[in-house]
């Protein structure tokens, strides 16, 4: 089957796999992060915040690839050969994380700040009215009610993203379009690997979309009973 790579293409499935979940909750986290910030008060906050999603948004995903890959082990090998350490080899797995992460940690900061701003403020304040605390304020009535706002949006981007994993192969990192292509050189088949590679993605996002369907008729019950 497929020559004999049918292995070393579900090795590299797996890393791309990889690739996606870590590069996720990077961008989870970094999403959150940014949306407080955005919506902060404190300008301290929110400029920097405002300034990481307008820059990262117009910067196209390849170039970042290389920006951070490349620059990055210049700048952090300056550092090392000021200070008299060993040189620094950017794991090609880490950078592909990193830079992923922080793309489409923008993007889900936009995301997670319409959700946020979706959820009426009156129920806050009955919340609050009712003798709950912030935290539980917080746990009970906002965040569950932003991530129902927040799904079609995270969806969405996490659709994209799983795509996007192509992009670490410039790097030299063995995911599964870097083992395709080097199959369909040596071959002289690319068609065949490139199918390959086409069926996994596909196979990926309908799992996605199945699953994340799942989860915004799970948030979304009580709505639709209420609509009904």
């Amino acid at each position: 089957m497929l020559y004999g790579y049918f292995p070393s293409l579900l090795a590299g499935a797996w890393v791309t796999l990889q690739v996606a979940l870590l590069s996720l909750l990077l961008a989870l986290a970094l999403g959150l992060a940014g949306a407080s910030s955005r919506l902060s008060s404190h300008a301290v906050l929110r400029l920097p915040a405002t300034a990481y999603t307008t820059v990262v948004r117009g910067i196209p995903d390849l170039v970042m690839m290389l920006l951070v890959f490349y620059g990055g082990q210049m700048a952090v090998n300056r550092v090392t050969d000021a200070l008299g350490w060993d040189y620094v080899d950017v794991n090609p797995f880490v950078a592909g994380v990193a830079t992923l992460g922080f793309i489409f940690g923008a993007y889900f900061t936009e995301t997670f700040r319409g959700a946020f701003l979706a959820v009426p403020v009156g129920q806050l304040e009955a919340g609050r009215a009712y003798g709950m605390s912030r935290a539980q304020v917080f746990r009970r009535i906002l965040v569950p009610q932003m991530l129902r706002h927040a799904l079609p949006g995270l969806g969405n981007n996490w659709q994209v993203m799983q795509k996007s994993t192509a992009l670490v192969s410039i790097i030299g990192l063995s995911d599964i379009t870097w083992l395709a292509d080097q199959a369909g050189r040596t071959t002289r088949e690319p068609f065949v690997f490139y199918l390959a590679v086409c069926v996994f993605y596909l196979a990926l996002t309908a799992l996605s979309g199945l699953a994340l369907r799942w989860l915004e008729g799970r948030y979304s019950v009580g709505v639709r009973k209420a609509t009904a």
